[in-house]
């Protein structure tokens, strides 16, 4: 039996080599485990730690995921197809970058072939309106300041969405997700120099302003709460 849990999450979860359960515990030992351990792990035969993987890296994934879909039920879905393909191929990931650089360029892949397909489609519905985009705020007792706060996180959503795919996609990547340039560069596959660019000239189409005023926050844009981790990671060990 092997218990699992890691800093930051909401809360912590139990993995078993035999069934999947969700129980409150804690064990410092895994939580030091590097991605490329759990890999080693999961292809050694313990399928259940992928899980791990998955609760590690949902919030990154979906952020990324994001910035190339407009539809948020769609970018959810990609995140599931992603982590599928990430386990199916898992035996090529060679270590010659990390692991979640590895899985961020999958997911890039998924969500530019839904985003292209859904253009085909010009029988589908619109997406959900950016105004019922929900964000999760630090409580404040405040009543003024939550609710600046929370127009503040949907005008700067909002801008970000509006960006060109090629500039809004760097932009989460380096600004609200905080890759270096270089991981940045390595999941988009292009130079370190387009990164740089596209970067400068995303931060001029959102309001210098605007971007000043929401800076501090941005970690806090695009989040993805233990509730959806838990329906996708439930989804995906289905599947596989």
């Amino acid at each position: 039996m092997i218990f699992v849990t890691w800093a930051g999450a909401l809360h912590s979860f139990e993995v078993s080599a035999y069934m999947g359960t969700a129980n409150p515990v804690i064990n410092l030992e895994v939580q030091a485990w590097s991605d490329e351990e759990v890999v080693g792990r999961v292809l050694a035969g313990e399928k259940a730690l992928f899980e791990i993987l998955m609760r590690r890296h949902n919030q990154r994934i979906y952020r990324i995921v994001r910035g190339i879909l407009d539809d948020d039920g769609e970018a959810e879905d990609v995140m599931q197809d992603a982590y599928v393909r990430a386990y199916q191929h898992l035996g090529q990931f060679e270590g010659r970058s990390t692991f979640v650089t590895w899985l961020t360029r999958i997911a890039m892949h998924e969500a530019f072939a839904r985003s292209d397909r859904l253009k085909r489609q010009t029988s589908l519905d619109a997406g959900e309106p950016l105004a019922d985009m929900k964000s999760t705020l630090a409580s404040n007792d405040n009543p003024e300041q939550n609710a600046a706060n929370r127009e503040l996180h949907r005008v700067l959503e909002a801008a970000i969405l509006s960006l060109p795919p090629k500039y809004r996609t760097v932009m989460m990547a380096r600004d609200v997700e905080e890759l270096s340039t270089a991981e940045a560069a390595s999941a988009l596959e292009i130079s370190e120099e387009a990164v740089k660019v596209r970067l400068h000239r995303a931060r001029a189409l959102v309001r210098r302003a605007l971007y000043k005023q929401s800076g501090v926050c941005a970690r806090e844009l695009f989040p993805f709460p233990a509730t959806r981790c838990d329906r996708v990671v439930a989804a995906v060990l289905v599947r596989i």
